[in-house]
């Protein structure tokens, strides 16, 4: 077999896809989505065989809105689940992850009570710190030590409870805040710290689109060193400028085998416009167009890996499928290439017909006809 002097190192043979559509996706458009369309999402995502989904955000509906059905939707998703085993679709109710945003004390203590009162839950609760102390502020309202104390205390309380928990470390390679660097050695630093305290795995997050493949490269790296399980990291890439893709690969060159995605690449800050009204939100965007940035491209990542020869487990017909149905929720032409141009074969798979016999133009010219610079001559014979 030809081995090339150049490689793209060490790609894992296969991946877990995590959807945040309904979550991620939808905080950041500004018009409400109905709790039924966030449900047939749901659905079709768990047909789809995505094993985990992120369901809703359980932080305060007046700023934002659009999670003001977040125990409608958690129920609605439970519900579906069971039928998922009914229809076939999943051997039982734990092969499917349901996850949930509270960001803080207060929004985790109804989840744990509703939990002693046997309703419906999300399996997984996720936190989140920043690397940036302005982002830090901006998004929970806390500067660090402030959080971290709470968070100890959250953590702890939703693993007795019976929770998982995913401790996020956000703003790795940027602050969009401050639009300044970070520190990426304070980053491994707070997963550290989130393991430490009992979380049972760390999203590591792009949330500004700031990270390039090599800065990508190096803190995975770090991670997986230091880390090693792969389990216990998840990519979260962001594409306002563009990297997201290349951001991934980079992120399974270092080992990392748990991606997240939306449909459409929608999503990122919360909106602070709903149903043409200004609303709190998260603040005055980062950003000059809301409708130019996002998450990595579900379509175009399985793509991708179906082109590279990893395996994803996911239907690509009712990926598809949902692709289209989410430009129609939106309203408007998404960012998924692949949802209009398709998909490629497999790697190795392609057939060319030639109809020409490479010996004939080696036997007519044994050396070329014109010096051609870098290549030795040796290489000719």
């Amino acid at each position: 077999m030809y081995t090339p002097k150049f490689t793209l190192g060490n790609i894992p043979k296969k991946v877990k896809l995590g959807d945040i559509t309904v979550r991620d996706g939808f905080q950041h458009e500004e018009y409400w989505i109905p709790t039924e369309a966030k449900l047939w999402f749901v659905e079709q995502s768990i047909k789809a065989g995505f094993k985990e989904i992120e369901l809703t955000n359980f932080g305060n509906p007046r700023a934002i809105p659009q999670f003001k059905d977040a125990w409608e939707v958690t129920e609605g998703a439970c519900n579906l689940r069971k039928r998922a085993v009914e229809k076939g679709w999943i051997k039982s109710e734990d092969e499917v992850t349901f996850t949930g945003v509270a960001i803080d004390r207060r929004r985790n203590y109804p989840i744990i009570e509703a939990k002693k009162a046997g309703k419906p839950v999300p399996d997984r609760v996720l936190c989140m710190a920043s690397t940036s102390h302005a982002h830090m502020v901006k998004n929970a309202g806390k500067d660090h030590p402030t959080y971290l104390a709470d968070s100890e205390i959250v953590i702890g309380e939703l693993r007795d409870a019976g929770f998982q928990v995913c401790g996020t470390v956000s703003t790795i390679w940027g602050c969009p805040v401050t639009q300044s660097a970070t520190d990426l050695d304070w980053a491994v630093d707070l997963t550290e710290i989130f393991l430490r305290m009992g979380a049972t795995d760390i999203e590591h997050a792009d949330h500004d689109g700031q990270g390039n493949p090599v800065a990508v490269y190096d803190y995975f790296a770090r991670i997986m060193d230091k880390f090693p399980n792969p389990d216990l990291h998840v990519a979260h890439f962001h594409v306002t400028r563009g990297y997201g893709l290349a951001n991934v690969l980079a992120a399974m060159q270092a080992g990392i085998t748990r991606i997240e995605a939306t449909f459409g690449g929608i999503g990122g800050q919360p909106a602070n416009f709903m149903d043409r009204s200004p609303i709190k939100g998260t603040g005055e965007y980062y950003y000059t167009n809301p409708d130019a940035v996002g998450l990595v491209t579900m379509e175009d990542l399985l793509v991708m890996l179906n082109g590279m020869g990893v395996e994803h487990g996911i239907n690509m017909e009712i990926a598809f499928k949902m692709g289209h149905m989410m430009e129609k929720v939106a309203r408007r032409t998404l960012r998924s290439a692949a949802l209009h141009f398709g998909d490629l074969p497999k790697y190795g798979e392609i057939n060319t017909y030639k109809n020409y016999d490479v010996n004939d133009w080696r036997a007519k010219y044994p050396m070329p006809r014109y010096p051609i610079p870098g290549v030795p001559e040796e290489k000719w014979k």
